[in-house]
């Protein structure tokens, strides 16, 4: 008898308990508008975490993981390059530095008038297109100056574009090949050359070495003096340019182009003008590692791994050429803008110090304001910020080097 007792209590209790807690929800939730807020006010202190989480979190790792997975991880073996590849400092040093590469999206409209230009038939007039050359059959643009210059064939322009050593083609810089033929009253071509994977530095050297052996054959035919060449370049066509001279200044054998044709080159070259280059790779892997960059970047790749960076290297090169050798480098020209976060502007000054040195003719320009795409980009369009800026140190520049003035 006593259980049942028992036994009611407990669920007596257990039911007041239960119309407590049920009165007292009712109570608390029982006005709409005050569940509303409490509700609100709940998501807003959940949310808020949640969301600086992601960003400062989650956004950065996911930006770096899959710039790490489509252009490399870090060159660690095993599980190793994924815990290198994880470190903070290198999420958000590679994050930083995608989210800047996105502001070149500014420049689509020139790259769109830029396609609509050169597949114009209409334009046909300015530019003889895919012209074949060299040894591994790549092809050059030829642009006209549209003042072609009576008597004396005029002085050719050789214009090398960039792109890390991995990317870039001749139609995208026909806006600028346009532009340059105009400002120079010169012919001016545009070679492609093999970028990585489909090859190496070597490689693109002995394009561009190529392209020089094309235009001492063909001068005659397309009317411009083959003995008066000028190098123009950006970036990484800024290095292969420098590279290139000092490759045949050397008479290396390695270009497989006969020592005499070589000296016949070098001869004919008159100058280097670069903008933002690179002239000193250690230097500069030393600056992508900073940035987190140098394991995305093709330029370790491009030059065979980290032990080919002084063969690769203008600044080396030039230090391993003897005075007799050295008196036949032609002068360079180094245009580079303070405001470049992709090539530091100490790349074109230690250069020009270094040729100084070795009694080697070199002008240095330091433009204020101007990044790395905007010494390039703004010579495609004469309503750009820095278009005439740029063209006349480049201009200045290059009938000084042609005897032109």
């Amino acid at each position: 008898m006593l259980s049942p007792r028992f036994s009611v209590v407990m669920v007596n209790e257990a039911s007041v308990h239960k119309c407590t807690l049920k009165y007292e929800i009712t109570f608390c939730f029982g006005d709409t508008d005050r569940r509303s807020h409490i509700m609100s006010g709940l998501k807003y202190h959940m949310s808020l975490p949640v969301a600086v989480g992601v960003l400062v979190v989650g956004l950065p790792y996911s930006i770096s993981l899959v710039a790490q997975w489509a252009y490399g991880w870090p060159n660690k073996p095993g599980y190793k390059k994924y815990i290198e590849a994880l470190k903070p400092r290198r999420i958000y040093c590679l994050t930083i530095a995608v989210l800047e590469s996105l502001k070149y999206l500014q420049y689509g409209r020139l790259y769109f008038q830029g396609k609509s230009w050169y597949t114009n038939d209409n334009n046909h007039m300015h530019c003889e297109k895919a012209i074949v050359f060299g040894r591994r059959g790549n092809k050059l643009d030829f642009y006209h100056p549209p003042n072609k210059p009576e008597g004396a064939p005029a002085p050719l322009v050789v214009f090398i574009y960039g792109g890390a050593w991995g990317s870039g083609e001749r139609a995208t810089y026909c806006l600028l090949a346009r532009h340059m033929a105009e400002e120079l009253n010169a012919p001016v071509i545009c070679p492609d050359y093999c970028t990585y994977p489909k090859g190496n530095v070597l490689g693109m050297v002995q394009d561009i070495a190529d392209c020089l052996v094309w235009a001492q054959e063909s001068g005659q035919k397309f009317n411009f003096d083959k003995d008066n060449v000028v190098l123009i370049g950006h970036s990484a066509g800024a290095h292969l340019c420098a590279l290139t001279t000092l490759f045949l200044t050397d008479t290396r054998e390695e270009l497989f182009i006969e020592a005499n044709k070589q000296r016949d080159i070098t001869m004919a070259i008159k100058g280097v003008i670069g903008l933002s280059g690179v002239y000193n790779i250690m230097d500069h892997y030393e600056h992508e590692q900073k940035r987190a960059v140098e394991y995305v970047s093709t330029m370790h790749k491009a030059m065979n791994g980290e032990e080919n960076f002084p063969y690769y290297s203008p600044s080396h090169s030039l230090k391993t050429l003897s005075q007799d050798k050295l008196n036949r480098v032609p002068p360079f020209a180094l245009l580079h803008g303070t405001s470049d976060t992709v090539v530091p502007v100490e790349s074109s000054t230690k250069f020009s110090e270094l040729l100084t040195s070795l009694s080697v003719k070199v002008s240095l320009y330091l433009l204020p304001r101007v990044n790395h795409v905007e010494i390039v980009t703004d010579l495609m369009a004469s309503d750009r910020r820095f278009y005439h800026p740029i063209y006349s140190c480049v201009k200045q520049e290059y009938r000084k080097l042609t005897g032109t003035c």
